[in-house]
C-alpha cells in the first residue's frame, strides 16, 4: 500500500546553519506494486503463495509559479543505513525526517524569503561539488521493500520549468496546490484512480502497473478472493497474504479450508464454493454440476462408452475376441467383489475391477435422480451372476463418474483384461499397472485429438499411437457405435479442460506402482513403440530399458 505524506511547511525564517537548510529537502520511500512470491511449499500437492503489498508517498505542495523552492520523488530501500562522511548531513536528515512527521498536512508557504533560500540551496550544491555523492538507503519506518534501488540522496534542488508539467492534463502547474508523486507532479484533480476515475484524496493509495488507486478500488480489484468462501483472503500472522491453489486448476481458496470440511468434488477434486450446491451421492461423494453434466449412472448408459473402448483397442491391433460384461456398480459393489477375488489394490480408493472369479454383483440398472438439498436418490440395482467362460468374468467400474474419467478407468481395466487373455504373466505389479496407466492416458490422448483439428500435429511416439487408434477406432466403427462415436466431437471447453485434468493426474501421480511404473512405460512406449514394449514384457515380465 502506498501512503501519502504532506511536505513539511518551510521554515519563515532564514536558516542559519546547514542542518536547517537540508531540512528543505524532502525525501520519501516507495516500494513498487505488489509483490507475488513464487510458491513457499507444497501441501498435499497444492501450492501455497504469498503476495506482500507496497507503501507509497505522496508530497503535497503550494506552487506560485516561482521555480525556487523545488520538489522530486525519490526512491529508496529500507534495509540500513550506512555511515556517512559528512556527520553534520546525518544529522540535518535525522531532523528532516523527525520534523516531517510532526507537520504532516501543513501546505508550503513560498510568498517570503525565496531569494536567501535559492542562495543557500546554491551554496550547499557548490559546498558539495568537490565531495563524492551521498548514496545511503533511507529507513521508513513500517515499510519493507526488497526491489526498489536506492538512489542518491540530493534531488535536484533547483529543477527545470519543463519538469512543472502536470502528468495527468499535461499542462502547466500554474499557481496553488500540487501533487508530487509517482515520479511526477500532478494537479490534485487530475491524479485519478484507474478504476473508478474519482480524484485520490485519501491519506493512501495503491499503484498497480504503473497506474494509481484507490486503496479501496485497488483491494476490489486485486486483492485476492477466496474461490470457496468469497472473502478477501486474510493476510497471516506476519502480515502477508497466504492462500492455497489447487495445482491444475488454480483454484485459490483460504487455508483453513484445509481443515473445516469443506468438500471436494469425486472426479474434478475442486473445492465446493459456498454459492454452489455439489450434488451428494448416497455412498457421500460429492459431484460438480460440471462433472454430473456428462456423468454416467448406470450400467446400460455405460455400453457406448465400453464401444469406444473396445474400437480404440482394435485400432491398436489389440482387439479383445471374448465378450467381457461390463457392469457400473456403487462403493460398496466395488470393495464387496475385491474381497471375494481375494486381490490387494494399491490406490485409496478403488474406482474399477478385472474379476475373474464367479460371484454374483449387484448393478446399477436404472438412473438415479436428484432429490430435495441436492442428494441423490432412487438408486436401483439388480443382481448379475458372474460366469467364469475365460480368465476374465466381468469388468466393474464405479458409478456417477463424467464420462471422460469413467473411460479412462475402463481402457485401464481394459488392459488388465488383455494381458490376461493373451496369456501375460507380470509378477511386477508396477509393470502391469504402469502399461495400463499407459493405455489409459493414449485413450484419454485419442479423445483430445478427436476433439480437435484433424491437422493437429503429433509430437512424441505415444501421441502418434493416440492419433493412429483414434483415427482407426473412427473407421472401424459398427453401425451401433455411431451416435457413441459422434459425441467426441460434441465436447464442451470444460470437458476438454477436464481430459487435459485426468492426463494431468497420470503424469504427475507420485505412487510408486501407479506413477513410476506409468513413466518407465511411457519412455519404453516412445522410444520402442507399443507392440515392441508388450512383446518385451511378455518375454521378460519388464519394460524395456
Amino acid at each position: 500500500m502506498h501512503k501519502m505524506s504532506r511536505h513539511p511547511p518551510r521554515d519563515r525564517h532564514p536558516p542559519k546553519d546547514r542542518h536547517h537548510l537540508v531540512n528543505k529537502i524532502d525525501f520519501h520511500h516507495r516500494v513498487d506494486k505488489m509483490d507475488l512470491h513464487p510458491p513457499i511449499k507444497k501441501y498435499m500437492g497444492w501450492l501455497s503463495k504469498v503476495v506482500k503489498s507496497s507503501v507509497n508517498k505522496v508530497i503535497r505542495g503550494q506552487y506560485d509559479g516561482n521555480f525556487s523552492e523545488g520538489y522530486s520523488t525519490q526512491h529508496a530501500t529500507s534495509h540500513g543505513t550506512h555511515a556517512s562522511d559528512n556527520e553534520d548531513i546525518d544529522r540535518a536528515i535525522a531532523l528532516s525526517l523527525s520534523e516531517e512527521g510532526q507537520r504532516k498536512g501543513k501546505a508550503i508557504d513560498t510568498d517570503d524569503h525565496l531569494e536567501e533560500d535559492e542562495e543557500l540551496a546554491r551554496a550547499l550544491q557548490e559546498s558539495l561539488k568537490d565531495k563524492h555523492p551521498l548514496r545511503q538507503k533511507i529507513p521508513v519506518g513500517g515499510v519493507h521493500s526488497d526491489s526498489t534501488p536506492a538512489t542518491s540522496l540530493l534531488p535536484d534542488i533547483l529543477p527545470s520549468s519543463r519538469s512543472r508539467v502536470c502528468a495527468g492534463c499535461k499542462t502547466p502547474l500554474g499557481h496553488g496546490q500540487f501533487l508530487s508523486c509517482m515520479d511526477s507532479v500532478w494537479h490534485p484533480r487530475c491524479f485519478r484512480c484507474s478504476a473508478c476515475s474519482e480524484p485520490i484524496s485519501d491519506s493512501e493509495f495503491a499503484v498497480h502497473e504503473d497506474h494509481p488507486y484507490h486503496s479501496t478500488c485497488y483491494k476490489e480489484n486485486f486483492h485476492p478472493k477466496c474461490d470457496v468462501c468469497k472473502n478477501f483472503i486474510r493476510t497471516n500472522k506476519n502480515g502477508l497474504i497466504e492462500y492455497r491453489a489447487h495445482p491444475f486448476w488454480m483454484q485459490k481458496y483460504c487455508p483453513s479450508h484445509d481443515n473445516d470440511g469443506t468438500p471436494r468434488c469425486c472426479s474434478c477434486e475442486r473445492m465446493e464454493p459456498k454459492d454452489i450446491k455439489y450434488i451428494t451421492l448416497d455412498d457421500g461423494r460429492k459431484l460438480c454440476l460440471e462433472c454430473l453434466y456428462t456423468s454416467i449412472m448406470d450400467t446400460d448408459e455405460c455400453q457406448p462408452v465400453y464401444i469406444d473402448i473396445q474400437e480404440f483397442y482394435e485400432g491398436l491391433n489389440m482387439k479383445v475376441e471374448q465378450q467381457i460384461p461390463l457392469l457400473l456398480v456403487e462403493r460398496q459393489g466395488l470393495n464387496e467383489a475385491r474381497e471375494v477375488e481375494k486381490m490387494g489394490h494399491h490406490l485409496p480408493e478403488t474406482r474399477g475391477l478385472c474379476l475373474s472369479e464367479e460371484q454374483i454383483v449387484r448393478m446399477i440398472s436404472r438412473r438415479p435422480i436428484i432429490g430435495p438439498g441436492s442428494k441423490m436418490i432412487d438408486i436401483s440395482t439388480a443382481p448379475y451372476k458372474l460366469v467364469r467362460r475365460c480368465e476374465v468374468t466381468a469388468i466393474l467400474v464405479l458409478y456417477a463418474l463424467p464420462r471422460l474419467l469413467t473411460g479412462y478407468i475402463l481402457a485401464h481395466e481394459m488392459m488388465h483384461a488383455y494381458l490376461r487373455l493373451k496369456g501375460y504373466r507380470i509378477r511386477n505389479p508396477e509393470v502391469e499397472e504402469g502399461i495400463c496407466q499407459v493405455l489409459a492416458h493414449l485413450w484419454l490422448e485419442s479423445e483430445i485429438v478427436s476433439g480437435s483439428s484433424s491437422s493437429i500435429a503429433t509430437t512424441s511416439e505415444a501421441a502418434a499411437v493416440a492419433a493412429e487408434a483414434a483415427v482407426a477406432a473412427e473407421a472401424t466403427a459398427t453401425p451401433s457405435s455411431t451416435s457413441s462415436s459422434a459425441k467426441k466431437g460434441e465436447k464442451t471447453d470444460f470437458e476438454k479442460k477436464l481430459g487435459e485434468f485426468f492426463k494431468h493426474q497420470i503424469e504427475t501421480d507420485p505412487s510408486a506402482i501407479y506413477g513410476d511404473g506409468f513413466r518407465a512405460g511411457i519412455r519404453a512406449v516412445e522410444r520402442y513403440g507399443l507392440r515392441g514394449t508388450l512383446d518385451h514384457i511378455k518375454r521378460s515380465g519388464s519394460f524395456p530399458s
